[in-house]
């Protein structure tokens, strides 16, 4: 694994870094881990996180009957 090292950080924000870690339950290291690994993730779309949830809850049918007919012009008078 690959090690990063943080220089200049200031005695605020390494507090409030070791104050949110304890809050999470965490030590400051795995802390700061998240809050990268987090700021660099992939994120997931809307799409694929529906699907997801479809899934774990077994799916579900939609049935409904789509209508044919063109769509109206639209008028803004």
């Amino acid at each position: 694994m690959s090690a990063v090292t943080v220089r200049n950080l200031s005695e605020a924000t390494h507090r409030a870094l070791k104050l949110r870690a304890a809050q999470h339950g965490r030590s400051t290291e795995a802390e700061i881990r998240l809050i990268l690994e987090n700021a660099v993730a992939p994120k997931i779309g809307m799409g694929s996180a529906l699907v997801a949830i479809g899934q774990k809850w077994g799916g579900i049918e939609l049935h409904f009957v789509r209508d044919k007919r063109p769509a109206e012009t639209a008028s803004f008078e």
